[in-house]
């Protein structure tokens, strides 16, 4: 109940607006915005992403940011033509699967982030999809900057929002937006690691609760599988922050190169708390291991002991039931109400022995 409860404040604070659904703009397919800024203002240019550069050039102030949502190959090789874009560029921005890195390629920075997102669910299962995965490729130049989305999450409408609303920010120009899509990016890494500390402590709690059960094992290991997933995407990053953060780069300015630092520091702890989540899974899962070896020699022990106290009757019966004729007090009266009884009282004190060594 209390994880529930929990889940739900942590949706209603940290949800989301998207603006920027393809249906939102008559611009194309795979063309989510192209919007043209001018000292950090928003102006109502032409919505040809080539008539929007061209006048930007032509003016020798502003940038275009020009938004897309899985394009296609013709696409992109028509973009770059108009942006001059490098062929290994063009084939980066295609792709919808590499590790994060950043390369500049003839006077574009290239930027790969991997994005990131919490799957709700209400109980984790050995088949439960924890982490969804996609990828922002952010494309920089000196008067334009191009993101390019892959997946169905990492929606950038917010973000442009929350620039436009800040000008002044929005003014330093390309490296300001590529700025804001990394912190982004690194902010939902922090906001997943922290829904993913609640099912870490939901399983820890089942497997300490009491008797160990069958699906605990699923579960940590699809835990530790989705938080395998999630690594994947954020450890990769800390080199090309890195680099954004030290190396001169035309397409970053130095007013903006120490905004990086902090993206980077904020990186440093979701990986910290992801190394510890996976190693708090490692000790859990032995103590998993280890209460079923406990329990199954609990039950061996058991087993046992009753063995040895059903053998008592066993033994008495078999000899009874030899059918020799001499045996002893075949003949006798009590005989039969004697035997039961021995073998009842037998029985009593070899179970009551085993009550006392913790065998029952």
């Amino acid at each position: 109940m209390i994880r529930t409860i929990r889940r739900a404040v942590s949706r209603v604070i940290h949800r989301k607006i998207d603006l920027s659904h393809p249906a939102r703009s008559p611009l194309g397919s795979s063309v989510v915005n192209c919007v043209t800024y001018v000292d950090g203002v928003r102006r109502f240019g032409p919505p040809s992403a080539g008539d929007a550069l061209r006048g930007v050039r032509a003016a020798g102030r502003g940038f275009v940011w020009l938004g897309l949502h899985e394009p296609s190959n013709d696409e992109l090789l028509s973009l770059a033509g108009e942006f001059g874009l490098h062929p290994l560029a063009v084939e980066a921005a295609g792709h919808g699967r590499q590790r994060p890195r950043t390369e500049e390629y003839d006077g574009v920075l290239l930027s790969v982030f991997k994005t990131c997102l919490y799957v709700e669910h209400e109980r984790l299962t050995e088949t439960s999809e924890v982490v969804d995965t996609g990828e922002l490729v952010v494309l920089t130049g000196p008067d334009f900057v191009i993101t390019v989305r892959h997946g169905g999450h990492g929606s950038l409408g917010p973000l442009r929002e929350a620039l436009e609303a800040d000008p002044v920010r929005l003014a330093r120009g390309p490296a300001a937006v590529l700025h804001a899509v990394a912190d982004q990016v690194v902010d939902d890494y922090l906001r997943v690691a922290d829904a993913i500390q609640l099912d870490v402590e939901a399983v820890e709690t089942s497997v300490f609760a009491g008797r160990p059960q069958r699906e605990d094992a699923g579960r940590i290991y699809q835990l530790k599988r989705e938080l395998t997933e999630f690594k994947r995407a954020v450890l990769p990053l800390d080199r090309p922050l890195h680099v954004l953060a030290t190396r001169r780069s035309a397409c970053v300015d130095d007013g903006v190169r120490p905004y990086f630092r902090d993206v980077a520091e904020h990186l440093t702890r979701t990986t910290e708390q992801i190394a510890g989540y996976d190693a708090l899974l490692d000790s859990v899962f032995q103590a998993h291991l280890a209460q079923v070896t406990v329990a199954q020699n609990e039950d061996m022990r058991r087993i046992t002991a009753w063995a040895a106290i059903i053998a008592v009757p066993t033994m008495v019966c078999g000899v009874y039931g030899m059918n020799f004729a001499h045996m002893p007090e075949l003949r006798w009266t009590y005989g039969y109400p004697a035997a039961l009884g021995l073998m009842a009282v037998a029985c009593f004190v070899i179970h009551r022995g085993f009550r006392r060594n913790g065998w029952l």
